[in-house]
């Protein structure tokens, strides 16, 4: 079978590999359930090729997160539930309805997008697939997202019916509280489960700051690990040069070779 860019192409392969007599055992063996990692981790691969701005390897990752779609669609169309062509007639019915600015009437596109109104659109669309039982403002949002980002999504849902503060001052408050209530938690010999309850607790209000900022928490976060990274290394091989492998090295001398690290890092900065 020959590659192509015909979207029937890849479906036909993901046929293939679920056919019960010729196709591939490890493939026959996967449902749902098992297939969903995958699909998780393809789409962070997407994140991370953005945000090293590899277009090369955005185009591969882009596929691989484009066959997991059409894993799941094949699972489901051997239930009989749906295909492909569903998939893809459903999200181009979501995208028309959710822009009538773009797709509607003249007067629908001389209108523009009433603020709010995106979500007003995904809330009458849950309840039309009975997803709202009414019982809570915060029903609805997916359990399986990244924390930060669930807290994140919690917030702004609550932050609709006005639970929120409309100042960044009591937010950063609230962090500073969160922060002394671990301290005090450690300082009292709390156990450990007390303890993680008290560090989510930061985690979630760190969160909610960063929600105020306007900065995406995950993001932020994936840019300080990337910066960790950066300057162990740098730390590693400046020891290293040194004769001194990070392993023996002593706790003084790493975080001498790291403040040089940032030390450095600011130089290269360029003036504004």
């Amino acid at each position: 079978m020959e590659p192509s860019r015909d979207i029937e192409r890849l479906i036909a392969i993901m046929a293939a590999l679920r056919h019960p007599e010729t196709g591939c055992p490890w493939d026959l063996k996967q449902d749902f359930a098992s297939i969903a990692p995958y699909t998780i981790e393809e789409a962070y691969e997407v994140a991370d090729a953005i945000e090293r701005s590899d277009l090369a390897d955005l185009k591969d990752e882009l596929g691989d997160l484009l066959l997991q779609v059409a894993y799941h669609a094949r699972l489901a169309e051997e239930l009989g539930a749906f295909s492909f062509g569903d998939v893809v007639e459903a999200i181009t019915a979501k995208m028309i309805c959710r822009h009538p600015h773009v797709f509607g009437d003249a007067a629908a596109r001389a209108a523009g997008l009433p603020e709010g109104a995106w979500d007003r659109m995904k809330e009458e669309e849950r309840a039309e697939k009975g997803d709202v039982t009414g019982e809570g403002v915060l029903d609805g949002v997916p359990v399986n997202l990244p924390a930060l980002t669930r807290a994140v999504k919690l917030q702004k849902r609550a932050a609709r019916v006005g639970f929120d503060w409309a100042e960044t001052a009591p937010v950063v408050a609230k962090l500073r509280e969160e922060i002394d209530e671990v301290v005090a938690e450690i300082d009292s010999g709390g156990d450990a489960d007390r303890i993680e309850d008290e560090i989510g607790d930061v985690l979630f209000a760190a969160a909610n700051l960063a929600r105020h900022l306007k900065v995406d928490p995950e993001r932020a976060l994936r840019r300080s690990n990337a910066k960790f990274m950066r300057r162990f290394r740098a730390v590693e091989g400046a020891l290293a040069s040194a004769g001194r492998p990070i392993a023996k090295a002593t706790l003084d001398e790493m975080e001498a070779a790291w403040d040089a690290a940032k030390a450095a890092e600011r130089d290269a900065i360029p003036p504004r």
